[in-house]
Parts: structure tokens; C-alpha cells; sequence
């Protein structure tokens, strides 16, 4: 599926530039049929066995499978950025060619032009989104590899607010998902594209092509390398401005010895655990000014394993820890495992938009937000993901609105003081005030006498039932 919206983007894409090219030819002598003609305007060039208007006319026949694996090889071929990333396995026998053939014409009822109101392209950015929530929740613990759930990606782009003509590194990036989210973030609030420089790593090869297919069929252009980012970084010397990350909680089968020691300025990373090795390489990546987003297990903030603590300790002092929230459960695909949100800072002094925060750290508690949106899956609703954004930038800010205020239950604004009289556990509960339990007027004799007399009755309950099973048990000839 992934591979045929792709495909249809970009002949869609190609398309309309060709019809534009066909209006001015004579006037101009433009050629439908150059390639520079394309590449110029960031558009992927598609050979003629490769349009979708000619594959659509073969969709009935049975060679549509292989028709398909030579098109993506087709395209390939002419735009070496793709090289090695389409899916060629449409012609395998178990695939069902008639139900392929009735796939390719209900995608081809999608159309991407200005016709069509310039929603196309949105639209299938969006099919290509919901398959991979599909897909990632159809994985399992698989799905967390490549795809991290949209509510959380949306927080960690609002709280860093990213800027056009700024750099983002994502060293664990999956899908993508991050660097889409950046480019809308700036879209909504500039009115404009973004135009920001996006660097990514991926280990996985499958999931690095689908990071290469989810950016391309939005426009957006990105250095995506290939390879294990603790193990053999593709961008030694970046520094960037933001970043955005959701790296593999609490992994164990990573070689602390063959990993890049040099970035090991806060201690030694334990064997057994890589969550404190990928913090210290993201902030290894950081401008002067730079502000990183990462997503790790609940344990990370507390954790005293071997040289975790210690490790902790150092990065406090240094005044590179922003803000911390603690997250509900049950909002990953791959993990119940709770998790939280770290946010690192170069440089919390005073500047023309941000007030002095130096050697402060804000707490936020959103374990009790986010509504099931099915059995086993919770999501940050607007609301929620609007109230914990505005809280972080309230207390960034030197504006004149940003009035922040602790709240109990929810939020902190701590000092190192504090936090070294906690030995520099982060946890947000050690630091937030507890919320004062409603009253509801009953007098506490009352109360009292309503919880006995229910406890009563439920005992008693207990008591029935427990007799019913003792007497359905010797029925068939069970003893208690």
C-alpha cells in the first residue's frame, strides 16, 4: 500500500508539472520529457512505463505485479535519490493480482492537482500517515521501530516551537514522523514552508526507506543516512538547532565498547542500558543555543543503575536539563512501559525572547491526561498536548503574557537546590505539590458510616458467592 501511494504521489506531482510544460512548449520550447526540467523544482521525474495513467490502464491484467516491481525500478533509475528505496516485490505469486488491480484504481481515485483544490498532496500525506499508525499497530512491539504515535510527536514539536532556516537531527528517526510534524508546525504558524535542514539516522533498512518514501511524498528534502547512530554516526561534526527524538527504550544489545566514547562527557554509559548514551549524544549535536525533545522510559529520570546517577548528576550541573514530563501509560504501540519527555538546553541564560532560567528545571505531571481511543491505546487529546505546550513556553518566555504559575498537581518550577536535595532524581511527582482532594460537603461521621455499611454489604456479597462455588465444585465431585 505504502509503495502505491507513493507511487501515485509522485507520477501526480510529475503529471502536473508535464501538463504545465505541454502549455508553454511552443512559447518557450520547454521539454515535457527532460528530466532537468523536473529536478529543478524538487520533482521526481517518472519514465513513461512508470505513470500512473499507464499502469492504471494494466491494472486488470495479470502482469500488474511485475509491471509495478519495473516501474519503481524505472524510477529508480532516473532519480538516483531513490536509488535502492522502492519496494520491488509486486509480482510475487502470493500476492493477489485482481485484489492489486482494484488497490491501484481505488488509489487512483486520489487526485493530487490544483484542480483539485491543492488538497491532493495532503491527502495522500495523510493515507501514508494512517498506514503506518496501521501498520505500527499492527506490529505490536515491532510498530514502536518505525513509528511513533502522532499525539506524541506533536508535543515535542509544540514545546520546541521550531523556527524556518533552522537545522533538525533526529539520530533515531523511523518514519519520519518528526521531521513532518516540524515542516506542518512551521507551515500553520509562518504561513510558509519551512525550509528547515533536516539530518537523520536510522538503523533499520526497511524503516530507513520508509523515512525516505514518508518525506519525499511531502516535499520535503532531508539527508537521511542508513546505520547504527551510537555505533557509527553519519553526521560527526553536526550541530544543530533542534532536537527531536524517540530513541528505543532501555536497550541492552548495544557494544558500550565499540560505541563513540568521545561523546561520553557526562560518564560512562552502562553495557546493559543505552538510554543515558543516546542522551549524551543528542547533546553532543547541540548549537549554543540548541533545545532537544526526547522521549525515554519513565526509569531514565530516576535510575541509580552502575553510572546512570552519576550521569544524571553531571548534566544537571551543567545546566542542560530544561524541563521534564511524566507521561501517561499506554500511549505507545511497541511498550506499556510509561515514559517521559526530556528537554535539554545549551543556553538557559536571558536572551531578547527567553528569561533567565539558568539553573531551573520545570515539572510536568500529565500522567492522569490523554482519553482511550481504543482497549489498549491512549492519545493526548488538542487540549491536552495545548495545556502542557503553553505551560513550558509561559515559563520560557520574558513576555508580557507569559504569566506562569505553579500549579499543584501539575506543574513545578524547581531549583538546583531542590533538585540535589532529591540526590538529582527527576521525577516530577518528588518536586509538584499534591492537588487538594475536593470536599464534597459530607460530614466525616457520615462518610464514615456510608463506607462501613457498603463494606458490609460487600462482604457479605463475598461471603454468597464464595458458598455458590464451594457448592457448584462438589457437583462435580471437587472438595474444598
Amino acid at each position: 500500500m505504502l509503495g502505491l501511494i507513493f507511487l501515485k504521489y509522485i507520477s501526480d506531482a510529475f503529471d502536473e508539472q508535464y501538463q504545465h510544460l505541454k502549455s508553454i512548449e511552443a512559447e518557450t520550447g520547454a521539454n515535457p520529457e527532460d528530466k532537468d526540467e523536473y529536478t529543478a523544482d524538487r520533482i521526481f521525474y517518472v519514465p513513461p512505463s512508470a505513470r500512473w495513467t499507464w499502469l492504471q490502464a494494466r491494472a486488470k491484467l495479470p502482469t500488474i505485479g511485475k509491471d509495478i516491481d519495473d516501474a519503481m525500478d524505472a524510477i529508480e533509475k532516473d532519480n538516483p535519490s531513490l536509488k535502492g528505496v522502492l519496494p520491488k516485490d509486486y509480482a510475487r505469486p502470493a500476492l493477489d493480482k485482481q485484489r492489486l488491480g482494484e488497490l491501484i484504481d481505488l488509489i487512483g481515485s486520489i487526485t493530487l492537482s490544483k484542480g483539485g483544490n491543492g488538497k491532493g498532496k495532503d491527502v495522500l500525506g495523510f493515507v501514508f500517515e494512517y498506514f503506518l499508525g496501521q501498520f505500527a499497530d499492527a506490529e505490536g512491539k515491532k510498530g514502536g521501530q518505525f513509528y511513533t504515535p502522532q499525539s506524541i510527536v506533536k508535543i515535542l514539536v509544540d514545546m520546541l516551537a521550531p523556527e524556518p532556516e533552522k537545522r533538525v537531527y533526529d539520530g533515531a528517526c523511523g518514519s519520519g514522523g518528526m521531521f513532518v510534524q516540524s515542516e506542518r508546525f512551521i507551515e500553520m504558524h509562518e504561513h510558509r514552508k519551512g525550509k528547515i535542514s533536516i539530518f537523520g539516522q536510522e538503523s533499520n533498512p526497511t524503516t530507513y526507506k520508509l523515512a525516505k518514501m514518508n518525506l519525499a511524498i511531502r516535499g520535503i528534502d532531508a539527508k537521511i543516512e542508513l546505520g547504527d547512530t551510537l555505533m557509527n554516526d553519519k553526521f560527526p561534526e553536526l550541530k544543530v538547532d533542534y532536537v527531536i527524538a524517540n530513541p528505543p527504550f532501555n536497550v541492552s544489545d548495544y557494544n558500550i565498547n565499540k560505541a563513540e566514547t568521545h561523546k561520553w562527557k557526562y560518564g560512562v554509559p552502562p553495557s546493559g542500558n543505552a538510554n543515558y548514551a543516546w542522551l549524551q549524544h543528542f547533546v553532543s549535536k547541540l548549537a549554543p543555543y540548541g533545545t532537544a525533545g526526547i522521549v525515554l522510559a519513565n526509569g531514565s529520570m530516576s535510575s541509580e543503575i552502575a553510572t546512570e546517577g552519576e550521569i544524571r548528576k553531571a548534566m544537571v550541573e551543567a545546566d542542560l536539563v530544561d524541563c521534564m514530563v511524566a507521561l501517561p501509560s499506554q500511549l505507545f504501540y511497541n511498550t506499556q512501559i510509561p515514559a517521559c519527555l526530556w528537554f535539554l538546553a545549551r543556553n538557559k541564560t536571558e536572551t531578547t525572547k527567553f528569561r533567565n532560567r539558568t539553573n531551573e528545571i520545570l515539572f510536568i505531571d500529565a500522567r492522569e491526561f490523554g482519553t482511550m481511543i481504543s482497549r489498549k491505546q491512549r492519545e493526548l487529546t488538542e487540549e491536552d498536548i495545548a495545556k502542557i505546550s503553553d505551560t513550558y513556553h509561559k515559563w520560557r518566555s520574558k513576555e508580557e503574557y507569559a504569566d506562569y504559575k505553579d500549579v499543584a498537581g501539575f506543574c513545578k518550577s524547581a531549583n538546583i537546590q531542590d533538585i540535589r536535595k532529591n540526590n538529582y532524581i527527576l521525577t516530577p511527582g518528588r518536586y509538584i505539590d499534591f492537588k487538594e482532594a475536593e470536599e464534597n460537603g459530607v460530614p466525616f461521621d457520615e462518610k464514615m458510616q456510608w463506607l462501613t455499611a457498603t463494606l458490609s454489604d460487600q462482604m457479605q456479597r463475598a461471603n454468597e458467592l464464595d458458598e455458590a462455588i464451594k457448592q457448584n465444585l462438589a457437583k462435580i465431585g471437587f472438595e474444598i
